[in-house]
Order: C-alpha cells, then sequence, then structure tokens
C-alpha cells in the first residue's frame, strides 16, 4: 500500500504544526514565569519611590513635565515674552 503525496504533505505539514504549538506553548509558559519571578522580586524589595511626596513613577514623570512646563514660563516671563 501506497502513500499518496497529498497525505505525505499533509501529514508532514499536521506534525509541523505541533512542533511549532509546543514551541510556542514552551515560551509563553517561560515568558509567564519571568513575569512571575519579577513581581516576586518586586514584591520582596517593596514599592520603588522616586519623589519626596511618596508618589511613584508615573506621577513622578507627570511632576517632572509639570516642572519643566513651569521653567519654560519662567523662561518665557523672563525674556520678556508674553505668554
Amino acid at each position: 500500500m501506497m502513500m499518496s503525496p497529498t497525505l505525505v504533505i499533509a501529514s508532514t505539514c499536521f506534525f509541523g504544526m505541533c512542533i511549532v504549538a509546543f514551541v510556542a506553548l514552551r515560551a509563553w509558559q517561560g515568558w509567564l514565569e519571568l513575569k512571575r519571578q519579577e513581581l516576586e522580586r518586586l514584591q520582596h524589595v517593596g514599592p520603588q519611590v522616586e519623589i519626596e511626596g511618596g508618589a511613584g513613577v508615573g506621577a513622578a514623570r507627570i511632576e517632572l513635565a509639570d516642572m519643566k512646563e513651569r521653567i519654560k514660563k519662567l523662561e518665557a516671563i523672563a525674556n520678556g515674552v508674553e505668554l
């Protein structure tokens, strides 16, 4: 009994897709484990505080942008430019 070329191609494609799916699943599990380790490390270290008020990273960026805007306004006032 000979196998038809179509059956060989189909079975090879199916086998290849199974291998790709297995590799993708392993990569996904590895990525999840990495993120889990990062979260555990952050919990042991404690929350990251950047500025004096105890605010986090996001609030520090907002405050920094606000300070830059105030500096630009003060420089414009010092140069005599009206806003």
